[in-house]
């Protein structure tokens, strides 16, 4: 029988445990470079056998989200490098998600004011992006109106992965986690009722729809390697104004297919469906095609990990593994309030309540002042 609590091989990098820190954006980072809080942060959830940091912006572009440590900068990187240090001294590994946020940005977080960019000109409806409000003051504004990327522009961004990757390494990450969820640039790429364009990058056919992100993915694995690569998606997400559509099966499919084909490091997939509880006891995801879905994924890795986050409680994640679904299960929410979750887990301990009000801010509470469970 497998258990969470043994170790696991990553495409070749060896996890102390099957369990992944999910990425969680903290908005704690000052300047946007990576400090000794964040180095405190990861290190206390460093028991986890991979972590996964919170997206980290290829690009000033590509931010929308005040405070968020970026990944293309020299003094980003050297930020960085404390934090992977610090992890690695305690024994667990650590991936870099790299993250453009398309058209869920403000002109308040942008150079010179500037529009946001996305594969569309149409606006993410109800998204909210953390910038500068009217009187200047940092808080939740709506996203503005984004500009529709040239072709020669989406190359260029495309550039932009690559060159985040290359310094996650300088940086002493194992790898990185290209942000492919939760209705940011990859998705406004893959989702036919938001991808408008009319070039080679547009969603009129399968292959142009995927081109944008497996591109991302060539020229990423091609400057680090593919073992040290890896891709977040979300399939039926609707965050940030990403409508549902028919062909959402046939999409996901087909990109997984492709990346088994190229043995990424793993593919994470976000649920954002939720799970519920059926006539035995059980729990199910909703729609109850996602199973399903994942289960193809599954097929298409042979030599791919598959990570599941969302709604996960010990009992359902060893039940996936066990039944060959998932490889690693991923844990996202709790981790904020349990930075010794790992052993919570094993020793059937409780698990603390995060404070929702303090997920996001510059102090440190509510960030690294969650204390280890006391079993005396």
């Amino acid at each position: 029988m497998k258990t969470l609590f043994e170790p696991f091989n990553l495409s070749g990098a060896m996890l102390q445990n099957r369990i992944v820190m999910a990425p969680m954006t903290r908005a704690r980072a000052v300047n946007d470079i990576a400090n000794e809080q964040t180095a405190l942060y990861y290190t206390q959830r460093a028991t986890a056998g991979l972590i996964v940091s919170e997206g980290t912006p290829v690009s000033r572009q590509g931010q929308g989200y005040l405070f968020n440590p970026g990944i293309y900068t020299d003094a980003q990187i050297a930020g960085w490098r404390l934090t992977t240090d610090s992890v690695h001294a305690v024994g667990s590994k650590i991936f870099a998600q790299l993250w453009h946020v398309g058209r869920v940005s403000h002109p308040s977080i942008q150079f010179d004011n500037a529009q946001p960019v996305s594969a569309t000109s149409k606006s993410a409806k109800g998204a909210m992006a953390y910038g500068y409000d009217q009187n200047g003051k940092p808080g939740l504004v709506p996203a503005a109106a984004p500009r529709q990327l040239t072709t020669g522009e989406v190359e260029d961004v495309i550039r932009q992965f690559a060159r985040a990757a290359e310094n996650a390494i300088k940086a002493g990450f194992d790898g990185v986690e290209i942000h492919g969820a939760n209705g940011y640039l990859h998705e406004q790429f893959l989702n036919p009722v938001v991808n408008d364009r009319t070039d080679r990058y547009s969603a009129k056919s399968l292959k142009d729809r995927l081109r944008f992100t497996t591109e991302v993915i060539d020229t990423i694995s091609s400057a680090i390697g593919a073992e040290r690569t890896a891709i977040r998606l979300s399939p039926y997400g609707q965050l940030f104004d990403m409508p549902l559509y028919d062909e959402i099966d046939e999409t996901y499919s087909a990109l997984v297919k492709a990346i088994g084909q190229r043995k990424l490091a793993y593919v994470h997939i976000m649920n954002q469906t939720g799970f519920k509880r059926i006539d035995n006891g059980s729990e199910q995801s909703n729609p109850d095609n996602f199973f399903a879905l994942l289960e193809t994924f599954k097929r298409f890795l042979p030599d791919t990990a598959l990570i599941l986050a969302g709604g996960l409680t010990r009992t359902i994640a060893e039940d996936m593994v066990n039944n060959n679904i998932i490889d690693l299960a991923a844990f996202g929410v709790p981790y904020i309030s349990n930075p010794d979750l790992v052993a919570r887990l094993k020793n059937h301990w409780p698990i603390a309540d995060a404070d929702w009000d303090t997920f996001y801010g510059q102090y440190a509470t509510g960030y690294i002042d969650y204390p280890p469970y006391n079993s005396l």
